[in-house]
């Protein structure tokens, strides 16, 4: 075995041994919890259970877990005052990629009911629009707070072709954090090999988001 063998050896024994030890010390430590502390854990998961069925029944109270149109620009603004992420899709009747987008968000709105799921018709939207400086169509705005936090603009940032999983929407959306994701940030989902976010769709986010909600996006629709 050479040198740099063994050194790899060492280190995987002793990687090993750190994470047994962890593993070790949290048994030890759930085994002698007294009744006490049980109680008191068992306490603090029934009041995170509670908060969760609470937020859940607020948030399709305010209308989450579907994908709807919403008529009016005024409707835009008050979504977005009662819930605190919100994903809007504006879309054109004429461009066929906004039945492709309206295909995946209508499946992640019921998955993710911690967001509230919209459509606007561009056209429909002329404040909006110029004040977003959305100049092509179809371009996925995302809320949080209040605040517009990132845009999808086209296909761009889904691979740049018109075949991409609802796996690449989600976790495209996912990177403005307006939604729970459970997967790997960095990871592309359609990617085969894995790619930094720095490197895929971090480059386009920078490029288009100049720090106000606006986009620099020159391609008119």
């Amino acid at each position: 075995m050479g040198d740099l063998e063994q050194q790899l050896a060492s280190q995987l024994i002793k990687a090993t041994k750190v994470v047994e030890e962890q593993l070790d010390s949290e048994i030890h430590r759930l085994e002698n919890m007294k009744d006490d502390d049980l109680e008191a854990l068992r306490q603090k998961r029934m009041e995170q259970m509670k908060q969760a069925a609470k937020s859940r029944e607020q948030w399709l109270a305010n209308g989450h877990g579907k994908y709807e149109e919403i008529p009016t620009e005024k409707d835009f603004f008050d979504a977005c005052k009662k819930s605190k992420n919100v994903v809007c899709h504006f879309y054109r009747d004429s461009t066929f990629r906004c039945k492709i987008v309206d295909k995946h968000l209508a499946i992640l709105a019921p998955k993710h009911v911690e967001c509230r799921f919209l459509k606007l018709n561009a056209e429909k939207a002329p404040f909006l629009t110029q004040r977003l400086s959305i100049r092509v169509i179809p371009t996925i705005t995302l809320v949080k707070d209040e605040k517009t936090k990132d845009f999808v603009v086209g296909f761009d940032d889904l691979g740049g072709h018109d075949e991409f999983s609802t796996e690449m929407m989600e976790w495209r959306i996912a990177q403005a954090d307006v939604i729970n994701y459970s997967g790997d940030l960095l990871s592309p989902p359609d990617m085969k090999e894995k790619k930094s976010i720095l490197g895929f769709a971090g480059k386009n986010i920078r490029s288009k988001h100049n720090g106000d909600g606006d986009l620099s996006d020159d391609n008119d629709w």
